[in-house]
């Protein structure tokens, strides 16, 4: 059997989490293969919503495994918190979760070496969650991190305190002192309850281990001589360490490749590639982002959208659909079916502008450029807006003609066909066309 894998082809927040949710009926097993809790799927059914940041969005369908592959990091305070968060919905989080020893866990102190970094950075920071992911795949890249399996060793705490030892003394750097339980900055701008935070965090370690486990990349391989997978991808491509806007990027590999080496499976194993865009962009955090709208249209896409980070709740900057950085995604990552989202948040515009290439210093081209610190200038095509709510449309039969045409002009330029269209939160209100 196949593994399908599901990706964000922009900035992140392209609406992965929903698109997992509906897809997994079809599928016993989900898994996530890289990031952590800077992640956020937000699930709207039966009238309730929920935000996953660690588990996979498949936790709620019922006969299904959920995997959290080795290329994720895991913080245990908030997935404790998660998992009991769901277990007051009725699911029991630790009958289908299972977890990859090679995970690695966020440490208390990765947390605060994240925080004492992007601080350093000034006018210039990166947009971090501060939740500790790049401190984190920086020691799994140094080869000194602590990894879920460890846990069950039992030398675990000397283990515990020699990787936190190090990271104290990286903190001097940054002008940090501990003292008394307490890490503190030289000006008292930053201070944080190291003990406290300990405390919590073993507890939360006591928890994770009531959960299976496992060699992941055996388990998962094991699986598929009988069973089909969905991997889940988080963040977006455009945020790929290696082919997003550097440095303006994840820490992880957000890109098709990063599910083989995510979670342990050959690259022919690899089915459908799923490919999900919100019909405008969005991003969060600093960093390029050729089609910004800083005004009252930028705004209006804003509030209509509900463009506020799931995980950090910052308002997300806005902007018309970007084609050329499409392209770019669906090529490295090998997109089979295309997948639009939000399209209803566009119902109410008289007019519809998609780039459909770039001005970069001046010269035009149809390449989303190496350069971040280049002029970029979008070039545009209009649209007529539909002018109707998709969000009572059922079926791709009641669709509005100027809706049908935006979606036409985008799968000519894009070569790949959108497979579903959603037009609303809900896991009913998705179309398949």
């Amino acid at each position: 059997m196949k593994v399908d894998v599901v990706l964000g082809l922009q900035w992140g927040d392209e609406g992965k989490g929903k698109i997992v949710d509906v897809l997994a009926r079809n599928y016993p097993v989900i898994c996530r293969f890289q990031g952590g809790p800077n992640a956020g799927h937000s699930l709207q059914f039966s009238g309730k919503s929920f935000v996953l940041h660690s588990v996979p969005a498949g936790v709620f369908r019922k006969n299904t495994v959920n995997v959290i592959g080795n290329g994720v990091v895991l913080d245990p305070v908030i997935f404790q918190e998660e998992c009991q968060a769901i277990a007051k919905m009725g699911v029991d989080p630790t009958k289908n979760i299972i977890i990859s020893k090679r995970a690695h866990l966020i440490l208390p102190t990765h947390r605060v070496m994240d925080a004492a970094s992007e601080a350093s950075l000034g006018k210039a920071k990166i947009g971090s969650t501060l939740k500790g992911i790049t401190p984190t795949y920086t020691d799994k890249t140094a080869r000194k991190g602590l990894r879920v399996g460890d846990v069950l060793a039992p030398d675990f705490k000397k283990r515990y305190d020699s990787l936190k030892q190090k990271h104290l003394e990286t903190l001097k750097q940054f002008g940090f002192e501990y003292l008394k339980g307490k890490i503190k900055s030289q000006d008292a701008a930053l201070e944080f309850d190291l003990k406290t935070m300990e405390t919590e965090w073993m507890k939360a370690i006591d928890y994770l281990k009531k959960f299976r486990i496992v060699d992941g990349e055996y388990e998962l391989n094991s699986m598929l001589a009988t069973k089909k997978a969905l991997a889940e991808g988080a963040q977006g491509t455009m945020l790929d360490v290696d082919f997003g806007a550097y440095p303006f990027v994840t820490s992880s590999s957000t890109i098709c490749a990063g599910a083989c080496t995510g979670l342990g499976v050959a690259p022919t194993k690899i089915g459908k590639v799923y490919g999900v865009f919100k019909a405008y962009c969005t991003r969060v955090g600093s960093g390029p982002f050729p089609t910004e709208l800083s005004d009252a249209v930028g705004e209006e896409i804003r509030q209509k959208g509900h463009e506020f980070g799931a995980t950090t709740g910052r308002p997300r900057r806005t902007g018309w659909l970007d084609l050329p950085a499409l392209k770019f995604a669906i090529m490295v990552d090998g997109v089979t079916d295309l997948i639009m989202m939000k399209a209803d948040v566009l119902d109410t515009f008289d007019t519809i502008k998609v780039a459909v290439g770039y001005k970069v210093n001046g010269k035009k081209t149809d390449r989303y450029p190496f350069d971040t610190a280049a002029v970029i200038e979008p070039v545009y095509k209009e649209f007529k807006g539909w002018k109707k709510d998709l969000t009572k449309c059922k079926s791709g039969a009641e669709l509005p003609a100027a809706f049908k045409r935006y979606i036409a002009f985008i799968e000519k330029e894009l070569g790949v066909k959108i497979t579903y269209v959603s037009v609303g939160p809900d896991r009913s209100q998705t179309i398949k066309l």
